[in-house]
């Protein structure tokens, strides 16, 4: 297949482009919430779309029962022994689409809209991650219509766990290793600079995910007879999470940062020369003022520097009217973003021996581990982002930049540990795509590109060899 032309592919996704958004239409219908078992069926009714939809472009796809979700996977073998082998990932899940009222148009009633930049789909799960890994299905079909088949061999894996921890993923990829292991995993769940600034995610933060649960008093208690001599688990609470940063924004853990590497001056100095518009980032959280770190940029903060946010705090009377009581319980749900060479594990145990020298004797604790994802550094001397660079500068006129991400994509370490293979990530969202918020989006000039260049990385691809 090596010398087979891809201006035909191209050519192709371009007159069939009104066809791949009614396609990704109709996925983005099923309301695939993984993490509500009420979504039950319909999680599962999105997993066997892609199974139809993959069989109808040549692919041999099953749907694989695990203890939970099942995943879709799908072999394309027509390719020559020693081509190219890629694993395709993506998920089929999307995340509850709450707060309801705040979508201007019916969650899973997807919605073509015009925005600033042109026309937008706005959808639960546009761009996390059905809109984004149908890019790839899309350029897939592509090749298969206008060639017969594809110039490289490719393996899909779909799952429907991704937003709830992706609980069976592991032990799938364990007893299924030798049928999945390929030269390497694409990924298409990051994002890009801007509309017409291709990028690659090179470097992912970690997560280590918990919950705190304090237990004071054996109940209730009346304020004005106890309040002042017992402990309240909502002071004790507040004072422990207010001293997990410094005045500086570092985190306080003793030895948390004894394994965060500072950024290369080569890679520091490339992330400047992006053009990252930072007031233009903070107005889509509306907001005018970073904060973090001391001494470090934006970027640098997000990307390559690791954090810690309370993501949710409880305890005591919260509904109307009063009720003067101190508390028997308080609770907070905490995640530390974590950078290579971090341990989620070993961070839990910094975590855990900063509680236990600050809460009282008298107050019972524990901390609950909620999910736990390594940061991942992809080799920037990969064949495969060689080709991928390539492709990207073929289709939007000019070279990708080389990013990193804030977020965790845990299945990237899992396929690392799991089946021996790098990732390849390559992604076509936006900062303002509203990824698990309400009116959720992608952009369909992403989606055309994201397609286009999926192709063309195909192309590249099937010059090297497996």
């Amino acid at each position: 297949m090596r010398g087979v032309g891809v201006e035909p592919v191209l050519a192709a996704v371009e007159r069939d482009f009104a066809a791949a958004v009614a396609r990704l239409v109709e996925l983005l219908r099923i309301p695939s919430v993984g993490t509500d078992p009420a979504y039950a069926e319909d999680t599962k009714r999105a997993a066997i779309w892609l199974v139809d939809r993959l069989r109808a472009i040549g692919f041999e796809a099953t749907l694989r029962p695990t203890a939970g979700m099942p995943m879709v996977v799908a072999h394309d073998r027509e390719a020559p022994a020693d081509a190219a082998h890629l694993l395709y990932y993506g998920h089929y899940d999307v995340q509850p689409p709450d707060p309801l009222d705040e979508w201007k148009s019916p969650p899973f009633e997807p919605a073509i809209v015009e925005g600033p930049r042109g026309p937008r789909l706005v959808a639960r799960g546009a761009v996390d991650d059905k809109g984004q890994l149908m890019t790839w299905v899309e350029a897939l079909a592509a090749w298969k219509a206008v060639h017969g088949r594809l110039p490289v061999r490719v393996s899909i894996l779909i799952e429907g766990e991704e937003e709830s921890a992706s609980e069976n993923l592991e032990p799938f990829l364990v007893a299924n290793a030798e049928e999945l292991r390929a030269d390497v995993c694409v990924i298409s769940d990051t994002g890009m600079l801007g509309i017409d600034e291709p990028a690659i995610t090179t470097m992912l933060r970690g997560i280590a995910y918990f919950e705190l649960r304090l237990r004071g008093p054996s109940r209730d208690l009346h304020s004005g007879m106890f309040g002042g001599a017992v402990p309240n688990p909502i002071h004790v609470l507040c004072r422990v999470l207010a001293a997990l940063h410094e005045e500086d924004g570092r985190i306080a853990l003793p030895g948390f940062y004894d394994r965060v590497v500072d950024l290369d001056p080569a890679i520091r100095d490339q992330w400047q020369r992006i053009p990252f518009d930072e007031k233009g980032f903070l107005d889509t959280a509306g907001l005018a003022r970073s904060v973090g770190e001391a001494g470090r940029t934006v970027l640098e903060r997000l990307w390559a520097r690791p954090c810690c946010d309370v993501n949710g705090i409880w305890g005591g009377y919260t509904g109307e009217g009063s009720k003067t009581v101190i508390p028997a319980r308080a609770a907070a749900k905490l995640s530390f973003r974590l950078v290579p060479e971090q341990d989620p594990h070993e961070v839990g145990e910094q975590l855990r021996a900063f509680l236990a020298a600050r809460i009282p004797a008298d107050l019972d604790w524990e901390l609950v581990p909620m999910g736990m994802g390594r940061p991942i550094r992809v080799p920037t001397d990969s064949p495969f982002l060689g080709a991928a660079r390539r492709a990207l500068a073929r289709v939007f006129g000019k070279e990708p930049a080389l990013i990193g991400c804030g977020g965790s994509i845990p299945v990237t370490a899992t396929i690392h540990r799991r089946l021996g293979m790098d990732s390849l990530l390559l992604g076509f969202g936006l900062d303002d795509d509203r990824v698990h918020s309400p009116n959720e989006k992608f952009e369909l000039a992403c989606y055309r590109k994201g397609i286009l260049a999926h192709a063309a990385f195909l192309a590249e691809a099937a010059k090297l060899r497996g």
